[in-house]
């Protein structure tokens, strides 16, 4: 039995026809993504470079929920998957680049302008990519760095150093140029890791609507009250040690002799040759 939004290819494969229309819920989630993203390059035009860095966070945490919205109220829609994916161009792709550039990359000449749109230009291939595989990759892992990761550390090194009296121009502990530096690689190191297809664990496997052990939710506490110990050192922190998981998670793949691919190989799934090159 198929509802009236499934039907069958020539394939015999179970397409979920998506759902045409606008629907206001999912969208607000989106909307207010997209107005953390905008906000973020007002404050660094303004100089409040630690504000553009809670803005970019402020547009992750909305990001994750506007989906996760639109399924539990049954409200998935075309409109709503292209409007996400706009929102997300301007908030983790646009907007992470412009404040980098605003902070630090200027000083660094055709250098840094390069470097910001190096990381532009990745963050639209990735998404675009993923829009394109959706219905191949192995749900359990991302095809390259998330873009809401990319972004996390990008301005997340802003926020770490803005809060640790690090002001554009001065020297601290390190030596502006120094920094500029660093900026320029964690830029390019967020941007290209984008496009690889080093596989990240997505998390989208677990469970929101099932029971969890009582420790689980002792755990969750515990996070947060580390947070909020320091939000800007734990959440770089944090997102540092996912941004180089993947690669962890190739080479230990790659040493069990599976495939490093996250391109699913499951018979599920509609027709994936040659994707695995």
């Amino acid at each position: 039995m198929h509802d009236g939004n499934e039907s069958r290819d020539n394939q015999g494969v179970t397409v979920r026809k998506r759902r045409k229309g606008i629907y206001i819920l999912p969208n607000l989630f989106t909307l207010a993504a997209l107005f953390g993203g905008f906000y973020s390059v007002v404050m660094a035009m303004n100089g409040r470079f630690d504000m553009a860095a809670v803005g970019v966070f402020c547009a992750m945490v909305l990001d994750s929920l506007d989906g996760r919205v639109a399924r539990m109220t049954n409200t998935q829609s075309a409109f709503g998957e292209q409007m996400d994916s706009l929102s997300d161009m301007v908030s983790f792709g646009a907007a992470p680049a412009l404040i980098a550039y605003e902070w630090a990359l200027q000083g660094l000449g055709k250098w840094g302008w390069t470097a910001a749109f190096v990381y532009c230009a990745c963050a639209a291939l990735r998404l675009a990519r993923f829009n394109v595989n959706t219905g191949v990759v192995d749900k359990r892992y991302f095809q390259g760095l998330p873009s809401p990761a990319a972004a996390a550390l990008v301005a997340g090194f802003i926020w770490l150093m803005t809060e640790l009296g690090v002001r554009p121009g001065e020297a601290s502990w390190l030596s502006w140029s120094q920094i500029m530096w660093i900026m320029f690689a964690f830029t390019l190191y967020a941007g290209l890791t984008m496009v690889t297809n080093v596989p990240f664990y997505s998390f989208k496997d677990v469970q929101m609507k099932k029971s969890v052990p009582f420790a689980a939710i002792v755990l969750i506490a515990l996070v947060i009250a580390v947070i909020n110990i320091h939000p800007p050192i734990v959440l770089f922190g944090i997102f540092v040690l996912y941004g180089m998981s993947g690669y962890g998670v190739y080479a230990w793949r790659k040493a069990k002799g599976q495939h490093s691919s996250v391109i699913s190989i499951s018979t599920d799934e509609p027709d994936e040759r040659g994707l695995h090159k």
